[in-house]
């Protein structure tokens, strides 16, 4: 038989395999026969398995029995194939074995040099290659003893490997049903919360509510009645959805729900119009509903750590109002046009994106303090030509982009302090320009913008005077026409002998 197992050494092995035939479905064939009831060994193997689930409860489990019959299916593979090879030999015939082996190679490493010294004869040969047929067969024997010995060695070792494999996964199974029982027991709590706010709300006016951190997956569609609200918290939850119903907080001012699971908004969050600060940043969401923009009081807008590709089209002209726009760490291409409506907006951090340009528009925003554009790597090329109209440009960032060059009009940001531009392949203005600072990059293009007003004045002063000397000329050669074509009017006129030549008919 195949090495035993002790339930002592290997409790849960022993318990595992003790219920293979219900889980795994073999024939009765496969397995141990079931104890009689006469066997004493029977009402042993019973109160083992009783004590073991006392000790370990979570192995009634199906789902944890499952894991662990899976977990073991190399074992019982290996038990089934020595069951069929036989018992493990014993220690002395295993040294037999390896005693005779040695014997047989060192003779016939003599037989072997006998013959290469003796005179070839046909019959030594053939009675030799007998001899070592007879041999070969020998050794497949001692071998095969000395195999079944290291197969039920490793065995051994398998046994100890599983048993530790399974303790590992109860182990992870307690850990879990723990977790499991404390978000239950957390989320019980969390819905009583939720309930008696709302029962509160029902009696007297709330006007703020803070659920953050509390593991809360659905928001009740009775939070939209609470209509004196004014600051509803839902930060690092774990929220899919926000109802529909939201829309009946009328008198909403602030609304976080970052950081949790949300995908969407509903379209009904246009309708909270007297909103002024909307976080949805760190979620999920792809897009921003077009709804949105009718949030007409809104003053800061964060909505980075996203999947956003793009801002609503409209969301410009009609978010006049928003001072602070956060829509960093996402896959933004390109702005609207729309953007430069927002003449409120102070504060822009579109860094890390996928931006590759900004509108013409862009330069009309001239309130703007604060512009990230920072690690749109490849995509962010050049800037537009009205980027110097951002006169009340004070922090500019542009690393880690792909510029060649900055704008002709960058010297005219007068009020520029702070300015990264590490990081991009810049031509112009050049490094060495670029490593004296701030000051010394707006004075370099401001110089250059300078040389180009007076070259283009230059040229159409240059242009101005060629007009006005193809003028003069186009005069003077139209006087000398008008005398010519008077002469000869005067001539046609006259009582001059006429030619006959300009007479005939053509």
């Amino acid at each position: 038989m195949a090495t035993e197992l002790n339930s002592e050494n290997f409790p849960v092995l022993s318990y595992v395999l003790g219920r293979l035939p219900s889980f795994t479905g073999r024939s009765s064939s496969d397995v141990d026969p079931p104890p009689s009831k006469s066997d004493p060994s029977s009402s042993s193997s019973s109160n083992d398995s009783i004590e073991i689930v006392t000790q370990m409860p979570h192995l009634a489990h199906p789902d944890v029995i499952a894991s662990m019959t899976n977990a073991i299916a190399d074992v019982s593979q290996t038990r089934s194939v020595l069951r069929t090879l036989g018992p493990r030999p014993d220690h002395e015939t295993v040294d037999k074995a390896r005693a005779r082996l040695a014997e047989i190679d060192a003779s016939l490493s003599e037989s072997f040099e006998e013959i290469a010294l003796s005179p070839r004869d046909s019959n030594v040969a053939e009675k030799e290659q007998k001899r070592r047929e007879a041999v070969d067969q020998e050794k497949i024997w001692y071998k095969s003893i000395l195999k079944l010995n290291e197969l039920h060695e490793s065995y051994e070792k398998l046994l100890k490997e599983a048993e530790e494999r399974l303790v590992r996964i109860y182990e992870s199974a307690e850990k879990n049903a723990a977790a499991v029982a404390e978000e239950e027991a957390a989320e019980v709590e969390v819905n009583e919360e939720v309930v008696s706010i709302l029962q509160q709300a029902s009696v007297n006016p709330l006007d703020r509510v803070d659920l953050s951190g509390r593991k809360l997956k659905l928001l009740p569609e009775a939070f939209g009645k609470i209509q004196g609200l004014l600051v509803l918290n839902l930060y690092n939850n774990q929220l899919e959805a926000i109802p529909d119903s939201i829309a009946g907080l009328q008198n909403l001012l602030e609304l976080d729900v970052s950081t949790n699971f949300l995908e969407t908004l509903p379209d009904s969050i246009g309708l909270l119009s007297k909103l002024k600060i909307l976080n949805v940043s760190c979620n999920k969401l792809t897009t921003l509903p077009d709804s949105i923009c009718h949030c007409g009081s809104l003053v800061v807008l964060d909505a980075s750590y996203n999947n956003l590709t793009y801002l609503p089209t409209n969301i410009g002209f009609e978010l006049v109002k928003l001072e602070k726009l956060l829509i960093h760490l996402n896959k933004i291409k390109s702005l609207p046009t729309s953007i430069g409506e927002m003449r409120s907006l102070r504060y822009l951090d579109a860094h890390f994106n996928e931006l590759n340009g900004l509108p013409d528009s862009f330069g009309m925003l001239t309130n703007l303090e604060y512009l990230n554009l920072s690690s749109n790597f490849s995509d962010l090329q050049d800037l537009p030509i009205s980027f110097g109209d951002l006169i009340s440009l004070q922090e500019l960032d542009l690393s880690n982009n792909q510029i060649h060059s900055l704008p002709d009009a960058f010297g005219t940001l007068v009020n520029l302090t702070k300015l990264n531009l590490d990081q991009n392949p810049l031509v112009v203005p050049p490094e060495e320009v670029v490593k004296q600072g701030v000051d010394a990059v707006k004075m370099y293009m401001g110089k250059r913008w300078v040389s180009m007003l007076e070259e283009e004045e230059k040229l159409a002063n240059m242009k101005e005077e060629m007009d006005q000397t193809n003028a003069d000329w186009l005069t003077r050669t139209t006087s000398k026409l008008k005398t010519y074509v008077n002469e000869v009017s005067e001539y046609l006129g006259s009582n001059s002998p006429k030619d006959p030549f300009l007479d005939q008919q053509l």
